[in-house]
């Protein structure tokens, strides 16, 4: 299924006609082993958090250099519950392990997307595709105009 997925992307960025820098590197598992690998500054890695409310599964993207504040994501979703994904159901629902999930909404997945500003201040937008150990690198103008997320502000502060 990656593999499938790592394809998916590059069809989609493809057929959107935007350029993109595709990168293979040594398997990187956390946002700063990805930052390192694709030779970019950590700001510019896109997060992709896959969490769980009381009625749905959303993908929240944020700056790799920063962190969800999950009570301000309660309030976007006006939700109590909040929960990360389990490995499982990233594997079940996304086909990715912890990691690899790619900044995509309903693209690629059934969820709804949210992005920081975080994101949306940056030039450029770094993240895993679906694998581990391969990257894509696009500018944030041309992810905004094919994601189409709901941009808001969820970061922890300081």
């Amino acid at each position: 299924m990656s593999i499938e997925l790592t394809k998916r992307i590059r069809d989609l960025l493809d057929d959107n006609r935007i350029s993109y820098k595709e990168v293979d590197h040594e398997e990187a598992d956390t946002c700063e082993k990805s930052s390192l690998a694709r030779g970019e500054d950590l700001e510019v890695g896109g997060k992709a958090i896959l969490f769980k409310d009381k009625k749905d599964f959303r993908i929240f993207v944020i700056s790799a250099s920063l962190q969800a504040d999950s009570n301000k994501i309660r309030k976007i979703l006006k939700s109590q519950r909040l929960r990360f994904a389990t490995k499982e159901e990233l594997m079940d629902l996304a086909g990715v392990v912890k990691g690899a999930l790619p900044p995509f909404g309903r693209d690629l997945f059934p969820f709804d997307l949210y992005v920081d500003q975080s994101i949306v201040s940056n030039e450029y937008i770094a993240f895993n595709a679906g694998v581990l150990t391969k990257s894509f690198i696009i500018k944030v103008d041309d992810y905004l105009k094919i994601a189409s997320p709901t941009i808001t502000s969820f970061a922890k502060n300081g």
